[in-house]
């Protein structure tokens, strides 16, 4: 579960709704025509730019990465490549069959290798993972991006269709208050769809995107070593690239103090 996402949505919510108690009745910010001109403005201009199966998909995948993203760490991505390795080299790439992996995308890449897949079909087998894995998120995120920028524009619609009803009928008192309030609501309503909920996520499944591709591409990297049956330590010095090189520093400086103790 993403402690972020969920600790970010709350406390924007709280933010807004305390100002709201704070200022007087709660019911005088909800507004039915308001809500739909923003929630249904918005989804229409998004599922006229988009295919209608696509957005539900993305709305779908957007809360589930929001909500509960797990984070793959580089470092034990390349331990766990390593201690494969080491087992392929003890024991034979058939040691792998049916081994259990947390990792899907790396269990399926050791599969690969205990059934005796040709290299190249392996590797083209897992980019093409990949490459669609990331094709789902970047469309997510435009699709996020597109509510982002709707909700926004729709509440601006609603504020001049507000004002126009407003200037309208000025010789009834009556109707000026609704009116305005249908203008004021609309642009509150897609202001906090927009930067509250749309265009964060948008951001985490770009965010999540960039995480999946370097991922992604180190186990593709480190099942072709297991194929090519490398040395555990050599496939552990290539697959340290990866690392943010804080911790490769940090990885050097470990193995030259284990060097120095022995």
């Amino acid at each position: 579960m993403d402690i972020a996402t969920i600790a970010g949505i709350i406390a924007g919510s709280a933010v807004v709704a305390v100002a709201i108690l704070m200022g007087g009745d709660v019911g005088t910010f909800v507004n039915v025509p308001s809500i739909l001109i923003v929630v249904g403005g918005g989804f229409a201009a998004t599922v006229i730019r988009f295919p209608l199966k696509n957005v539900f998909q993305a709305l779908v995948l957007g809360g589930k990465i929001a909500f509960t993203h797990k984070h793959t760490d580089p470092k034990d991505m390349i331990d766990r490549i390593a201690e494969l390795a080491e087992k392929v080299r003890r024991e034979g790439p058939l040691s792998l069959d049916n081994m259990e992996i947390d990792d899907p995308f790396l269990s399926k890449g050791a599969q690969y290798v205990a059934d005796g897949y040709d290299p190249v079909f392996i590797q083209e087998a897992l980019e093409l993972e990949r490459d669609q894995t990331l094709e789902r998120l970047d469309e997510g995120q435009r699709i996020y991006k597109a509510i982002g920028d709707a909700a926004p524009a729709f509440g601006m619609i609603g504020t001049i269709v507000g004002l126009v009803q407003m200037l309208s009928n000025m010789e009834d008192p009556s109707t000026i208050g609704p009116a305005m309030a249908v203008a004021l609501l609309t642009t509150l309503y897609g202001a906090v769809i927009a930067n509250l909920v749309a265009l964060p996520i948008s951001d985490k499944l770009s965010t999540k995107g960039k995480i999946t591709e370097v991922s992604a591409t180190l186990t593709i990297d480190g099942v072709m070593q297991l194929a090519a049956g490398k040395n555990p330590a050599l496939i552990r010095e290539m697959l340290v690239a990866y690392l943010p090189e804080k911790t490769r520093l940090q990885l050097a400086q470990a193995a030259g103090a284990a060097e120095a103790t022995a």
